[in-house]
C-alpha cells in the first residue's frame, strides 16, 4: 500500500507559536496590523483587531530558521534558502546562494539583507532575485538593525560584543563599536535621533549613541539575558523579554523599572513587539502562546487582553465531547485540560490548570511558580446529558487517590474533589495509592472511580458525595477499568488479576466473573452496541458483549503496549494504537484487521469523531492533536483483511486550516483582478443599485404614494402695489399699459431641448451613444424620467429626437453590455412616446432592430439547457 486505505491527513490542532520570534506587519488595505508566528515547517497569520488566524502558510521542507516581514511580503529561511511570500500563502520569491545554514534576514527598502552561520552578508534584489553586493564579516552576527534617519546603513551586534556600522550601498564599514564585553542579543531604535537600544546576554539594556559612541543610560534586568526589545513611543516606556518568562516595563523618563509582568509565558520570551500607534504589546513563547497585552491599569501596568494557546507540554489524553464532532477535550501533562475545534480555532479554550485551590490560585495570578498545580491527567470521562445543571466531565490525575470534576459549559474546574476517606488518612498501607480509572454514567449523575488499591467508589457528581462501594474489601488487586452500561444495570470492572467482574450498578453486589488471557490493561466502550474492548498486558484486544457476557472477538498484532482503542460511530471498526508506533483498524464483523498505519512516533491516544468524519490522534513529545479524514465518508473504499507486511509509514498532519473559514490577509501590493468587459455569448449587468432602474417605470406612483396627504400651505399673499406717477396729485402709471414690444421674436426650438438632446442630434458613431449612454447611467430616476418624456414633441422634442434614442438603445443592446438599464430605458420610452412613435412609419421601422434582439432568448435557452442537464443527473 502507497498510504493508508482510510485515513487521509488533515491537519495539526493547537500549534501557535514555537522558538522562533514574532514579528508584525501593517496592512493599510486592512488598516491593521497583522501578527506572523512559525510553527515548525509553516507560519501562521493573525490579525491584531481579532487575533484570528487568517491564514497558514504552505509547509517548508525542514524547520524554518528565520521569519522576518515588511508590508509586502513575508521572508522565511529554511537551511540555506529564503523564500518570499505574498498573503502568506503564495510563494513569490526564491533566493538561493547560500551555502550554510542562513541564521538572519533583514527586509531593508527594495532589498533583502541575510547573514548565514559562516559570517556571509548577501544583499539581494527583493523583485529580481539577484544578488546586489556580498560581505564577508569578520565576527559572528547575533542581531541586525537598521538605524532611522542613517541612509542606506545597518548595524550588526556580534556574539564577541563589538558593533559594525556598515554602508549596504558601497558595501563598506563605516564604524565599529567596541561593545561591552558581552554577546549582543538584541537591537532596537530608540525613540530619540541617534539613539540605539542594545540588548545584551549579561541582562543589560545599553542606550547608546551611535553619533557620538557614547552609552547615556544603562539598565540591568535580573531575569537573565535580554531577548527581545520594543518600545511604546506614546508613553515612553522601554519593554525587555527575559529567558525566565518575566517582561519588563522600564520608564525611560525616570529611568527604572515601571512594572512588570512576571511568568507572562511558561518559557522564554522569543518574540516581543509593541503594535505602532495603540497602547498594546504583542509577546509570543517557546511554550506555544501568543498573547497580546494592554496598557490600561490604573497604575500604569499591563493586562493580558487577548490569548491564543496550545499546550506547553504533549497531550496525554484525547475524547470528542458532545455528537457534533466540533469539539475535542485534552489534557496536557502541564496539568491542564482545553477544548480544540475543529471547525475553527476562535472557539478553542482553556479550562485553567487543575488546583488543589482554585481561589487561592487565581489570588496568585502568574505572580510566582503555584505549589497548588496538581499532577497531569492521565485520563478523563464527559458526557453531554447534564451539561447545563452540574459538571459533566471526571479526571484522574496522576499519582494521587484525588479525582476533579470539571464543567463543559462554563469552561473551569468544578468544585467538587473525589476523594474517600480511607485516602486522606495516613493508614498504612493506604500511602501511595493512586485513582487509575473513571466512567461517568450515561444519566451524568454519577462517576464510578478505581484505585490502584483495587477499590471501586461510587460518588454523585452533583453533590460530590460518596453513594458506595464495590467488592469487601477489594474489587480487583489492581484496578485497570471500569464502564457502566447505558441503564446503569451493570458496573464491569478489570484488573491486574485476569478477571472481568460484572456488578448490580445500584446493590453494588458482584453478579458474574469472566476471565482472560491475560491482566487488563485499559478499557473502551461502544454505548449504542454494548461492546466492551479490553486491552490486555500481553497485546491483545478483547471484544467484550455485555449482554452475553462473552468475548466475542479477539484481535492480534500489536508489539507494543497498547496505548488507547476507540470505536467507530457504527462499531463496525475498532481503532487501536501502541507503543509499537502502529495505529491498527480492525474490522469487527470479519475478526480481521484492514488497515495498518505506521506513524514517527508512538500515538498515545485517539478518538474517532462522533460523526465518523475524523480520528484525532495525540502522541509521544507532539504538543498538537493530529486530525485524519475518513475517505469511506467521501469515496468508495474497498477494505479487506491485511498482513503485517502491507504497513507504511505516513507522516503526521501538518499544521493548517478550516478551507470553509480560510480568511486571506491582504497585502498592499496584491494585484487587483480586472475581469473582462465583455464575455462572448453573455449578457453582462450594469451593476448598478436596483433602486437606480427598478422604480423608473412606476415613478408616478411612487410620487404619488410620497405626495403628503395635505398639501403645503401657501404664503400669504404680499401687499398690492401700483406704480405710480410723481406728481402733487396721486395717479398710476399706467404708460406701458397695452403697448406690445413690436421687437419679441419666435423662441428657437434649440432652446427648449434639453443638453442631453442636443449632444443626442449630433451623435454619429457608436462610440458618441455610449458616452451618452454612460451620461444617463450617471442621471437618478426623476432626472432620467425627464429626459426620456421630453424626447416627444409635445414636451418640446421632436421625431427625430425619438429616432435617434431607439438607435441608442439599438447600439448599446447589440453589445449585450448594460442589459438591465436597456430594457429598462425601453420601456420608459415607449410608455411615453409609443403612441406619437406609432403615428409615424419610419419611427416604427426604427424599432424592428430592437424587436429582433434576441438576447434575453438565448438566456433562457442556456437556462432551460442547465435545468434539464441538472435534471437528468438527478434522475440517473
Amino acid at each position: 500500500m502507497s498510504s493508508s486505505k482510510i485515513f487521509l491527513q488533515n491537519r495539526a490542532l493547537g500549534y501557535v507559536s514555537n522558538e522562533i520570534p514574532l514579528v508584525t506587519r501593517y496592512i493599510n488595505l486592512r488598516r491593521e496590523n497583522l501578527i506572523i508566528t512559525c510553527v515548525g515547517r509553516a507560519f501562521h497569520t493573525y490579525s491584531s483587531d481579532r487575533f484570528q488566524l487568517l491564514s497558514v502558510s504552505p509547509q517548508h521542507e525542514t524547520d524554518i530558521t528565520c521569519l522576518a516581514a515588511d508590508s509586502y511580503l513575508v521572508y522565511t529561511s529554511c537551511g540555506n534558502q529564503i523564500y518570499a511570500w505574498r498573503r502568506g500563502i503564495e510563494l513569490k520569491h526564491t533566493y538561493t546562494g547560500h551555502k550554510a545554514a542562513i541564521k538572519l534576514l533583514f527586509p531593508f527598502a527594495a532589498n533583502l539583507v541575510s547573514i548565514d552561520e559562516s559570517g556571509t552578508l548577501k544583499i539581494w534584489d527583493v523583485k529580481t532575485e539577484s544578488i546586489y553586493k556580498e560581505i564577508q564579516l569578520d565576527f559572528t552576527a547575533t542581531a541586525i538593525c537598521h538605524p532611522p534617519t542613517y541612509t542606506n546603513k545597518l548595524l550588526i551586534g556580534s556574539s564577541e560584543g563589538k558593533l559594525q556600522l556598515w554602508n549596504i550601498k558601497t558595501g563598506n564599514k563605516i564604524y565599529e563599536f567596541q561593545g561591552w564585553n558581552s554577546s549582543v542579543t538584541s537591537l532596537e531604535p530608540a525613540p530619540a535621533e541617534d539613539m540605539m537600544a542594545i540588548g545584551l546576554s549579561n541582562g543589560k539594556i545599553i542606550l547608546h549613541n551611535l553619533k557620538f559612541d557614547v552609552s547615556n543610560i544603562t539598565f540591568t534586568q535580573d531575569w537573565g539575558s535580554v531577548t527581545r526589545i520594543s518600545f511604546l513611543i506614546k508613553r515612553q516606556l522601554m519593554i525587555t523579554g527575559s529567558p525566565k518568562g518575566t517582561v519588563v516595563v522600564w520608564n525611560l523618563e525616570e529611568g527604572k523599572v515601571d512594572s512588570l509582568i512576571i511568568k507572562a509565558h511558561h518559557g522564554p520570551i522569543c518574540g516581543l513587539q509593541c503594535l505602532p500607534d495603540e497602547p498594546l504589546l504583542v509577546t509570543s513563547s517557546s511554550d506555544n502562546s501568543l498573547k497580546m497585552w494592554r496598557f490600561d491599569m490604573s497604575d500604569g501596568s499591563a493586562s493580558l487582553f487577548k490569548i491564543r494557546e496550545g499546550h506547553f507540554k504533549p497531550p496525554v489524553s484525547i475524547r470528542f465531547h458532545g455528537t457534533d464532532g466540533a469539539s475535542i477535550l485534552s489534557s496536557g501533562n502541564d496539568s491542564s485540560l482545553r477544548v480544540f475545534n475543529t471547525v475553527t480555532e476562535i472557539a478553542n479554550k482553556s479550562f485553567g490548570r487543575a488546583s488543589y485551590n482554585r481561589k487561592a490560585s487565581k489570588k496568585k495570578g502568574n505572580k510566582w511558580a503555584d505549589p497548588l498545580i496538581m499532577p497531569p491527567i492521565s485520563t478523563f470521562t464527559s458526557e453531554t446529558t447534564r451539561d447545563k445543571e452540574w459538571d459533566s466531565i471526571v479526571a484522574v490525575h496522576r499519582g494521587i487517590p484525588t479525582v476533579t470534576t470539571w464543567s463543559f459549559d462554563k469552561s473551569k474546574m468544578g468544585e467538587h474533589k473525589l476523594c474517600h476517606e480511607r485516602f486522606k488518612k495516613n493508614v498504612s498501607g493506604q500511602k501511595g495509592i493512586s485513582a487509575t480509572c473513571a466512567c461517568l454514567t450515561h444519566c451524568g449523575n454519577f462517576a464510578v472511580i478505581g484505585y490502584s488499591s483495587g477499590h471501586i467508589d461510587k460518588y454523585n457528581i452533583q453533590s460530590g458525595l460518596h453513594r458506595g462501594t464495590y467488592g469487601q474489601p477489594t474489587a480487583h488487586k489492581y484496578v485497570r477499568g471500569v464502564y457502566v452500561d447505558t441503564l446503569n444495570q451493570i458496573m464491569v470492572s478489570g484488573g491486574s488479576d485476569t478477571f472481568l467482574q460484572f456488578w448490580n450498578f445500584k446493590k453494588l453486589n458482584l453478579l458474574s466473573k469472566l476471565e482472560l488471557e491475560d491482566t487488563v490493561s485499559l478499557f473502551s466502550w461502544h454505548t449504542e452496541s454494548s461492546f466492551l474492548a479490553v486491552a490486555l498486558d500481553n497485546f491483545d484486544i478483547c471484544l467484550v458483549d455485555i449482554d452475553t457476557r462473552t468475548v466475542v472477538r479477539k484481535f492480534t498484532g500489536h508489539r507494543g503496549p497498547i496505548t488507547d482503542l476507540t470505536f467507530s460511530p457504527d462499531s463496525r471498526w475498532l481503532v487501536t494504537s501502541a507503543m509499537d508506533s502502529t495505529i491498527r483498524t480492525w474490522d469487527i464483523p470479519s475478526s480481521s484487521m484492514i488497515d495498518i498505519l505506521k506513524v514517527d512516533t508512538p500515538c498515545v491516544s485517539l478518538t474517532f469523531a462522533p460523526t465518523g468524519s475524523y480520528l484525532a490522534t495525540a502522541h509521544a513529545d507532539r504538543l498538537g492533536i493530529y486530525l485524519w479524514f475518513n475517505k469511506s465518508l467521501y469515496n468508495h473504499v474497498s477494505l479487506r483483511p491485511i498482513t503485517e507486511e502491507d504497513q507504511i509509514t505516513e507522516p503526521l498532519p501538518l499544521t493548517g486550516i478550516n478551507q470553509e473559514t480560510l480568511e486571506c490577509p491582504i497585502d498592499e501590493d496584491a494585484d487587483e483582478y480586472i475581469s473582462k468587459v465583455q464575455i462572448e455569448n453573455t449578457i453582462t449587468m450594469s451593476g448598478l443599485n436596483d433602486a437606480r432602474w427598478q422604480n423608473i417605470l412606476n415613478l408616478d406612483a411612487v410620487k404619488k404614494r410620497n405626495k403628503p396627504l395635505q398639501p403645503p400651505k401657501a404664503p400669504a399673499a404680499a401687499p398690492f402695489f401700483l406704480p405710480t406717477v410723481q406728481s402733487i396729485d396721486f395717479q398710476f402709471d399706467l404708460n406701458g399699459v397695452g403697448k406690445t414690444d413690436s421687437n419679441t421674436k419666435a423662441i428657437p426650438e434649440t432652446l427648449m431641448q434639453t443638453v442631453f438632446a442636443q449632444q443626442l442630434l449630433k451623435a454619429t458613431s457608436l462610440n458618441d451613444y455610449q458616452v451618452l449612454f454612460d451620461q444617463l447611467k450617471l442621471m437618478g430616476p426623476s432626472a432620467l424620467n425627464y429626459e426620456i418624456r421630453s424626447l416627444s414633441p409635445e414636451a418640446g422634442g421632436t421625431y427625430e429626437l425619438m429616432v435617434k434614442f431607439l438607435e441608442l438603445l439599438k447600439q448599446v443592446s447589440t453589445s449585450n453590455k448594460d442589459f438591465e438599464l436597456t430594457q429598462s430605458y425601453l420601456g420608459v420610452f415607449l410608455k411615453y412616446n409609443g403612441r406619437a412613435l406609432a403615428q409615424r412609419p419610419e419611427a416604427i421601422n426604427s424599432i424592428e432592430p430592437l424587436s429582433k434582439n434576441n438576447a434575453w432568448e438565448q438566456l433562457q435557452n442556456n437556462f432551460l439547457l442547465c435545468l434539464s442537464i441538472v435534471e437528468y443527473m438527478k434522475n440517473n
